[in-house]
């Protein structure tokens, strides 16, 4: 253990916490999107691995044709925003359970992935395009960090703004009832069966633009680049409550607050991750072992909080 703390480099950490910081804010974004789906619709959706992946690789396909990586990123959306369908309309149109559905459009995305970058893997070349987000801002000079830290910063509070907004409507209104109490929402004359799908729609769109995002940022897509994908959200997803519960108590905009958790418990997440790395306490072959063990361990926390809670009452 002596050995092992003289052998560790401070330097070595701090130079892995921007781009651990950078993964953390794009990864956000797919986190969000199984927030909607995990939270708001209480439906296990599986489908995300695969999304990811379909995303990154109708980006970078995209790009290499030479269009504009911004366009790239709607197209990516779209693709995320195909599979979320596929995957709502086994479960609704064919009475297929939620998580077998899923689980269905997740394989099927294995092939189609394959089919759309013609073999495992495809590479940009980072310095010939113009990307949206790339590896290479974080290592630039002050200027090109800030800009690409700040922007990444904006973009991730601009799409929360976007979807408080789009859940404060009619329709928003009506998924958030369908998650709730679908006997409810069927008894006040929602389409449950139509929000369901739209659900699934935008948040396999959100994993779509993530997984379009980190293919920029680490200039390739690859087939396997979404596996694991949903552990990593719900890591984000619990974290993020777990942590920032406490911290605002206030009546209004609680679930913007909610969203922005989301987002920062995934940094957080990432930045655990870099520094456990760094430890070397856990070998980077075994890091998924390490992302299962921690979210189990935050899932525990709600139960064990009111178990033990209802205990010393009792007592």
């Amino acid at each position: 253990m002596v050995l092992l703390s003289f052998s560790l480099s401070p330097m070595s950490l701090l130079r892995a916490l921007p781009g651990s910081f950078a993964q953390g804010l794009i990864w956000g974004v797919m986190a969000l999107g199984v927030y909607i789906t995990f939270r708001l619709l209480d439906f296990a959706d599986l489908t995300v691995d695969g999304s990811l992946a379909t995303g990154g690789a109708v980006a970078v396909m995209l790009i290499r044709a030479g269009v504009d990586p911004i366009l790239s990123l709607l197209a990516a959306f779209a693709a995320g925003m195909t599979a979320g369908l596929i995957t709502g309309m086994l479960h609704t149109a064919l009475g297929i359970p939620g998580i077998l559905s899923s689980i269905l459009t997740q394989i099927s995305l294995y092939s189609i992935n394959l089919n759309i970058m013609g073999k495992s893997n495809q590479s940009l070349n980072q310095d010939k395009y113009r990307l949206v987000v790339s590896l290479r801002y974080v290592s630039g000079d002050a200027l090109m960090k800030a800009k690409f830290y700040g922007g990444l910063i904006l973009g991730c509070l601009l799409l929360v703004v976007i979807l408080y907004c789009y859940f404060g409507t009619e329709q928003g209104s009506a998924i958030r009832a369908t998650g709730c109490n679908k006997s409810m929402a069927k008894a006040q004359g929602i389409n449950t069966n139509f929000h369901t799908v739209l659900a699934l729609m935008l948040s396999n769109g959100l994993v779509g633009l993530c997984g379009g995002l980190f293919a920029q940022y680490n200039g390739a897509a690859d087939v396997n680049m979404g596996r694991g994908a949903i552990v990593y959200g719900l890591a984000a997803v619990i974290i993020g409550e777990v942590l920032f519960s406490k911290l605002y108590t206030g009546k209004h905009f609680t679930f913007a607050y909610t969203m922005i958790a989301v987002i920062g418990g995934m940094v957080i997440y990432y930045l655990i991750t870099a520094f456990v790395l760094w430890l070397k306490i856990v070998p980077s072959d075994d890091l998924k072992l390490f992302s299962a063990i921690v979210v189990a361990f935050f899932l525990s926390i709600p139960y064990l909080k009111e178990k033990y809670g209802k205990k010393r009452r009792t007592a």
